[in-house]
């Protein structure tokens, strides 16, 4: 009886937890903000480096503007930006995140700014496998009032698209060594991280940015 008892609720708590999590998922970003903005115009600013690759901010801020033009907003050419920063002596991206908004404002004209932080990024050898792993978060803020206007993130690995070798552990093995070479000669993580931005910045993925007012799709998701 009591063995009977506990099965039946260790099989509510799991029917709960399954319940509880996919609420979690469907819950919807609270665009209210974004909508009253109606920001037509962003600079996206150098990103913050928190992984251990030094390229890491060059592979994301490079593929940044496509998505967001995509999406049907005007980006402040980045080349311009970090010139910009630099002619006033700022090339570190903790400090340019802390520049006061109306500044930013002042200098670029855009509507919005978008602050980036790369939480991981490059490849990594796990015994019988390697991964090439991206992921990032962002915040897009109104350059005008300076109100938090989105916040997300995104992630991408190599292991989505790996399949499954059929030659045994020793098999295995030999995949990941190899793989681990290629993505270190040719830079695997670029690809990865161009996954990674147009999942965190292109428009009408589910609790995404809007699209911009340069889309057919403005106004309409």
């Amino acid at each position: 009886m009591i063995a009977g008892t506990c099965k039946a609720l260790a099989a509510s708590l799991l029917v709960l937890l399954a319940t509880g999590c996919a609420t979690k998922q469907q819950k919807s970003y609270d665009y209210s903000e974004f909508r009253a903005a109606r920001p037509a115009s962003i600079l996206v600013l150098p990103p913050v480096n928190n992984s251990a690759e030094v390229i890491a901010p060059y592979g994301i801020l490079a593929q940044a503007t496509q998505p967001l033009a995509e999406s049907g907003y005007y980006v402040i050419p980045v080349s311009l930006a970090a010139e910009t920063f630099k002619q006033n002596g700022l090339s570190n991206p903790a400090d340019i995140h802390e520049l006061p908004v109306p500044k930013l404002r002042e200098i670029f004209g855009a509507d919005a700014a978008l602050y980036m932080k790369i939480t991981s990024y490059g490849t990594s050898y796990q015994v019988v496998q390697s991964e090439t792993l991206v992921a990032a978060e962002a915040r897009l803020v109104d350059l005008r009032s300076g109100k938090l206007l989105w916040q997300g993130s995104a992630r991408a690995s190599s292991l989505e698209q790996q399949q499954q070798n059929s030659n045994g552990l020793i098999g295995m093995l030999v995949a990941a060594v190899v793989n681990q070479i290629v993505s270190t000669t040719s830079d695997a993580s670029y690809k990865i991280a161009g996954i990674t931005s147009y999942r965190l910045l292109g428009a009408g993925n589910h609790n995404g940015l809007l699209y911009g007012p340069r889309s057919p799709y403005y106004q309409k998701n």
